[in-house]
């Protein structure tokens, strides 16, 4: 195992994509800060395993809708560990199922305060801690960004496939932004995944059901995203940035 001291911030890492990044983060060494909204027993558990592992690890929570709490969130990581040096923008949410002409303003405000505003107020506060032009010692973003961002998403999820094309361009704006600031952001874009975040709105066995139409014909896991995380997050991808790695199975 590779031991890290870095401290690393996951958000929505108490389930699914995001849980499964933090145990690989984990299984490195270092701490790493387990963000979560609605699910505290399951970030708990996260933290249990990396301790387990070897690692440090907290659970703290914060609405990713808030530009405020968000502020709060990082002060909070000041206070404990001092700064961060790796951060994943994976929380997000479909929030609702609805075509366009039923879509109201409660679900867009949601889904773009969630899916897009949260991961950019979280990139500023970690620029600002990790810029060398501001006396950081640099660091990595990781976006979770969405094949639903280049292929318009599933029936009645043209919002949140919106959301998600504004992560492409947020991690491509600020890779340029902060390349000569010793700031490294890339980020993923999973295909059909076997995750949570589909069952509250197609059942639990949707991912299994729609993987018939994947070039290789099966759903991927959030340990194949989490394994392609830690190469975009680590030195082997140093000459890497500003990229959008599609781990989709061939669609």
């Amino acid at each position: 195992m590779q031991t890290s001291n870095k401290i690393s911030l996951v958000t929505g890492a108490s389930r699914g994509i995001g849980a499964a990044i933090a145990r690989a983060l984990g299984r490195q060494g270092g701490a790493v800060v387990v963000h979560y909204s609605t699910h505290p027993d399951g970030a708990e558990a996260v933290c249990d395993d990396i301790r387990k592992a070897g690692g440090k690890a907290v659970a703290m929570a914060t609405d990713m809708g808030s530009e405020q709490d968000i502020s709060i969130l990082f002060k909070k990581i000041d206070e404990k560990y001092g700064s961060i040096d790796t951060l994943v923008n994976n929380a997000g949410g479909i929030i609702a199922v609805k075509p366009i002409a039923e879509i109201d303003a409660a679900t867009v405000e949601r889904v773009l305060a969630v899916n897009l505003a949260g991961p950019i107020y979280c990139c500023r506060e970690a620029v600002r801690r990790m810029s060398t032009a501001r006396g950081g010692a640099g660091g990595t973003i990781l976006n979770i960004s969405s094949m639903a961002a280049v292929l318009g998403g599933l029936p009645n999820e043209v919002h949140y496939a919106a959301s998600k094309g504004g992560i492409d361009s947020l991690t491509i704006g600020l890779a340029r932004e902060v390349a000569t600031e010793g700031i490294r952001v890339n980020a993923i874009r999973p295909g059909v995944i076997d995750t949570p975040i589909h069952y509250d709105f197609h059942g639990a066995s949707f991912a299994r059901e729609f993987s018939h139409n994947l070039p290789m014909k099966r759903a991927g896991t959030a340990e194949e995203i989490a394994e392609a995380a830690i190469w975009l997050l680590s030195p082997a991808a140093s000459y890497v940035t500003g990229s959008i790695l599609n781990v989709s199975g061939g669609r």
